[in-house]
């Protein structure tokens, strides 16, 4: 038996201790939302919606990389809450196209300051410096730089 530490080897890859921290952060994350009554798949399609709208429902789930199936489900619980409504497209009135409602809004902008305040959390170990030089990295490595 060694006496080296246990696991020290899958701990010392950087993809371990992303997968570690970004396990961290979407516990955080889901608990702030939860305590708004919302779910992470909810608030990001929620969130969408209000960035998007009015959205073609396909044209939504290809932006939040959710499969179509998926998303309905998401749909029918926030339109049963009077987060969102689907109504015709505009541009084709043959597809359903979704919008939030003055209600969803508000609740967003209370979840994303939860959400923003278990990053603040996550986040909490290091300085405002090394915060963004984090934030820069993860940004290159992510492959989401543009």
């Amino acid at each position: 038996m060694s006496s080296q530490e246990p696991l020290a080897e899958i701990r010392s890859l950087p993809s371990w201790l992303l997968g570690r921290a970004a396990a961290r952060g979407r516990a955080l994350v889901t608990e702030a939302l939860a305590a708004e009554g919302l779910k992470m798949w909810h608030h990001v399609v929620l969130s969408a919606v209000r960035d998007l709208a009015p959205v073609a429902q396909a044209d939504l789930g290809r932006a939040v990389s959710l499969d179509p199936k998926d998303l309905v489900g998401v749909l029918n619980d926030l339109q049963a809450a009077e987060l969102v409504v689907r109504e015709p497209d505009p541009k084709d009135r043959r597809k359903n196209a979704v919008s939030i409602t003055p209600e969803g809004a508000h609740l967003l902008k209370r979840c994303e300051r939860a959400a923003r305040a278990a990053n603040e959390e996550l986040l909490a170990p290091l300085s405002a410096a090394e915060r963004d030089r984090f934030m820069g990295l993860l940004i290159r490595i992510s492959g989401t730089d543009g």
